[in-house]
C-alpha cells in the first residue's frame, strides 16, 4: 500500500523526470537495469568521482561479467582490479556478497529490500539505490547529492550527518515516488546533485528544473546548505617507507588482517620519521645488510580520518634471511595489489 503523498516534495517529481529524460549522462552502468551492474557501480561510486570510476567499472565487468565469476575469483585478483580506488573493504565485501548470492540465491540477485540490505557491504543507501533502480521499487537512496538538493530546496538547517534526519528525508521522498518511474526518479535526484546542484562551487541554478520552487535559489542562501557539524581533525602519522632492492626485486609484506588497509600488501615501513643511521640500524635488526641508501621524495596520503606523511628511501641491500617477500617489478605492476599510498612512493 502506497503511503500518503507528502505535499512538500510532490511538486519536484514531474520537473525532475522531464529534465532527466533529456539531460541524463550516458554512463556504462545505465545501459540496462541489471542489479549486478547497478550494485557494483554504486559501491565503486562511494567516495569516488564518476569520471574516475568509469574505467574501473568497465575493467571489472570485463573480468567479472556476472556474479558467479566474481564469487569464484581470487581475492587478490579482485583487489588488483580495485587498486587505486581505495577503501579496499568495499572490494572484499563485493566478493563476499557475491559468494552469499551464489550460495543462498543460486546466483540470482535477491529482489527483497531486506535481503539486499543483509548482504555484506550494503547499507541503506545502496540497498535503496539497487531496489529502486534495478527493481522499480519506491525505495529512497539518500546520499550526499540528494541531501544537498533537498536541504537547499527547503532551507533545512538540520545536520545531514544526523541519521534520524536522513531517515526522515528518505521517508518523505518515498511518499512521492512515481509508480512505474521509481528508477528514473532515484537517478534524477542523484544526477541533479552531481551536475547541477554541485558539491563544490556555486550551483547552476539557471539550468535547474527546480529553481522556481527552491528557497535557497530564491534567497541566494545556497552556501549555507547542507549543514554539517565540524569534522574531527585528521590525525597525522609520520612514516618512513623503504623501497628495498635485492637482485632486481623489491621487498613487500602483508599488513595485519584487521584495521586500515587490512590484509593488503605494503612496502616495509616504520611509524616515525627516521634518519639514515636509524634506518640502517633497523634493517640490521631485520637481518638485512645495507649496501647503499638514498633519500627519495616525501609523500602525503590522506585517508578519511588519517593523514600519512611518508619519508621514502631507496635501499640496495642483501638479506641474510627472508623477512620480507621479494617480488619483481613486473609482478608488482600486474599481480600484487598495492595501495595507492605506497604506490605513490614508487
Amino acid at each position: 500500500m502506497r503511503k500518503k503523498q507528502d505535499e512538500t516534495f510532490e511538486w519536484i517529481v514531474e520537473p525532475l523526470l522531464q529534465w532527466y529524460e533529456k539531460q541524463a549522462r550516458n554512463l556504462p552502468w545505465r545501459e540496462d537495469s541489471n542489479p549486478y551492474r547497478v550494485w557494483v557501480s554504486e559501491i565503486m561510486l562511494q567516495q569516488t568521482r564518476v569520471e574516475a570510476v568509469i574505467p574501473y567499472f568497465n575493467r571489472f565487468m570485463d573480468n567479472f561479467p556476472e556474479i558467479q565469476a566474481l564469487a569464484n575469483a581470487k581475492e587478490e585478483t579482485v583487489l588488483k582490479l580495485w587498486e587505486g580506488l581505495g577503501y579496499y573493504s568495499r572490494a572484499r565485501n563485493l566478493k563476499k556478497a557475491a559468494e552469499v548470492i551464489c550460495d543462498k540465491y543460486d546466483g540470482v540477485f535477491p529482489k527483497e529490500y531486506k535481503d539486499v540490505l543483509a548482504l555484506p557491504g550494503i547499507g541503506k543507501y545502496t540497498a535503496g539505490a539497487i531496489c529502486s533502480i534495478a527493481f522499480g521499487m519506491p525505495c529512497a537512496a539518500v546520499d550526499g547529492n540528494v541531501l544537498r538538493v533537498i536541504t537547499r530546496l527547503n532551507e533545512m538547517n538540520r545536520d545531514i550527518r544526523d541519521e534520524k534526519f536522513r531517515k526522515q528525508i528518505g521517508e518523505q521522498l518515498e511518499c512521492v515516488y512515481p509508480q512505474n518511474h521509481c528508477s528514473e526518479f532515484t537517478q534524477s535526484l542523484m544526477e541533479l546533485g552531481a551536475v547541477v546542484c554541485v558539491p563544490n562551487g556555486a550551483p547552476k541554478c539557471e539550468i535547474c528544473p527546480l529553481n522556481k520552487g527552491c528557497k535557497a535559489c530564491e534567497h541566494d542562501t545556497w552556501g549555507k546548505y547542507p549543514v554539517k557539524n565540524e569534522k574531527i581533525q585528521r590525525k597525522n602519522i609520520h612514516k618512513t617507507v623503504l623501497i628495498l632492492y635485492y637482485k632486481e626485486k623489491i621487498a613487500v609484506q602483508k599488513r595485519p588482517e584487521t584495521g586500515l588497509l587490512a590484509g593488503m600488501w605494503e612496502l616495509p615501513n616504520v611509524d616515525r620519521k627516521m634518519s639514515e643511521p636509524e634506518i640502517k640500524k633497523w634493517l640490521q635488526e631485520q637481518n638485512i645488510d645495507v649496501i647503499s641508501i638514498e633519500r627519495q621524495k616525501q609523500v602525503k596520503h590522506i585517508f578519511t580520518h588519517l593523514e600519512w606523511t611518508m619519508y621514502c628511501y631507496q635501499v640496495d641491500c642483501k638479506p641474510k634471511e627472508n623477512v620480507f617477500e621479494w617480488v619483481s617489478t613486473e609482478a608488482l605492476e600486474r599481480e600484487i595489489p598495492l595501495p595507492t599510498a605506497f604506490r605513490k612512493c614508487l
